[in-house]
């Protein structure tokens, strides 16, 4: 994946600006000078440039020239000082995406990155796959639903509630929201209003003015502001302070907000899309939620199915992940063998996709094999399968499970098909027991050594004993 260039000979800019990058997941590359930078275009390329004008060696501008030499829609952002704002205008006219005085808000200059990295996006006709796949795959008519919904709001200005636990992919949802919308060429932030204290909360969202407390030693732009003219995602709503309830119902209302310590109104322009894994039904009948808010909120509500209601799609997800994880580590790519993905499919993923994309993660670094058997899972899965099959009277519910699921699919020769799963899984276990020791095993198992070594055969189990 291309990455931002950072430009700078500034250690403590580069720093900040890692950081930050870092904490937003997005990948970067740094450089102390644009010698450097120009150095790596001979086999490289940036999606963003952020860069410094003054630099010893050749200038920030004299590299911008000869990045739009070979990538004339790379977009550039640059970072001077006032004094260097004219010459850079004059010098470079047209060329940069944006200009970012210092000393300047981090914050700010995040929301110019991803506004710069979604032009560069469109204009060279990439698509962000991990936004656009990911929680948005499947084939089960509940995700369907939820793809016309997207589809039918695609022209619509309207406040969104998305429901879903945890894990279901609810901001994948509000940025395709934002992306198939008209102000998809505006700025999509998001904020998580249950991961911030409370008494920052008010800050983060409305911003505040210089001295308005102690500490807030300039005017800092809030998250309303950085999303002007585009869609603010409100993440955990359901969490959010009774406070600061009022003040969003306020907004909501007329339109407009101040900032901590401000005394002039602000406009608003920016789409609502909130989010969150609770009833808020309940709790607006539990006092906890205002009812007015709420109302507000709740124009266009989103369900998103839990992963255990679309089971159909985990073959699909399960593939897509291991796919994106062998990428991103650059390794082989595994492959889920047919037992593991019908005992996969028979979980119930109380983390939804993001426990299965995590487990795909963990597949891909620690199985040492190409294919992934279900004695491949980490321990914490055999035993809780183990745990649940113990609790349920017998193994007898997974096996019910995995073959009502091989029904609906409308598969045939089920019974082999299972009857083989049943003697590879044995075996395997048996095998992995003794140490891949055979006569050992086929003792075990009850079999003869020369029945177990057929069976091996027949089974292709030769390359997966020990």
């Amino acid at each position: 994946m291309k990455s931002v260039w950072i430009i700078d000979d500034d250690r403590s800019i580069r720093w900040v600006l890692e950081k930050s990058l870092a904490r937003e997941n997005i990948e970067y590359r740094s450089f102390a000078s644009a010698d450097d930078a120009l150095r790596a275009l001979s086999h490289d390329a940036p999606q963003v440039v952020i860069s410094d004008i003054r630099m010893p060696g050749i200038s920030g501008l004299d590299f911008i020239q000869a990045l739009h030499q070979r990538h004339p829609l790379i977009p550039v952002i640059i970072m001077t000082a006032y004094s260097d704002l004219e010459s850079a205008v004059s010098a470079f006219q047209g060329g940069a995406f944006e200009y970012l005085p210092k000393p300047f808000d981090i914050n700010h200059a995040v929301d110019l990155i991803r506004r710069a990295l979604e032009q560069s996006r469109r204009k060279s006709g990439e698509v962000e796959q991990a936004d656009v796949i990911a929680d948005i795959l499947g084939q089960a008519p509940a995700m369907q639903e939820v793809f016309r919904a997207i589809g039918r709001l695609s022209q619509s200005h309207a406040t969104v509630l998305i429901n879903g636990e945890s894990g279901t992919g609810k901001e994948l949802v509000a940025r395709a929201l934002h992306r198939h919308s008209p102000r998809a060429d505006k700025p999509f932030i998001a904020i998580n209003t249950a991961a911030i204290p409370k008494d920052l909360l008010e800050s983060e969202l409305f911003g505040h003015e210089r001295g308005a407390f102690t500490g807030a030693a300039a005017t800092r732009h809030g998250r309303f502001e950085q999303a002007e003219g585009g869609t603010l995602f409100l993440d955990e709503i359901g969490d959010m302070p009774a406070d600061l309830q009022t003040r969003l119902l306020r907004v909501l209302s007329d339109g407009n907000f101040y900032r901590v310590g401000g005394h002039q109104p602000i406009k608003a322009n920016v789409r609502i899309i909130a989010a969150t894994h609770q009833n808020l039904d309940e709790r607006v009948k539990q006092k906890l939620f205002r009812e007015d808010l709420f109302h507000r909120l709740n124009v266009i509500r989103l369900r998103l199915p839990l992963l255990r209601e679309r089971r159909e799609d985990i073959p699909l997800l399960a593939k897509y992940f291991l796919k994106k994880s062998a990428h991103e580590l650059g390794v082989e790519q595994k492959q889920l063998s047919d037992e593991a993905l019908h005992f996969l499919a028979a979980q119930d993923f109380p983390g939804n996709v993001r426990q299965l994309e995590n487990l795909c993660h963990w597949l891909t670094v620690m199985t040492p094999s190409r294919m992934v058997e279900i004695a491949d899972l980490p321990p914490e899965w055999r035993d809780e399968a183990s745990e649940g099959a113990a609790a349920s009277g017998d193994w007898s519910a997974a096996l019910a499970r995995q073959a009502g699921l091989a029904l609906q699919r409308g598969e045939d020769h089920i019974m082999g098909k299972l009857a083989a799963q049943f003697e590879r899984t044995l075996i395997l276990q048996a095998l992995q027991h003794t140490g891949g020791r055979r006569i050992e095993a086929a003792t075990l198992l009850g079999i003869g050594r020369n029945t177990l070594t057929r069976k091996i055969q027949e089974l292709g189990l030769d390359n997966q004993e020990g």
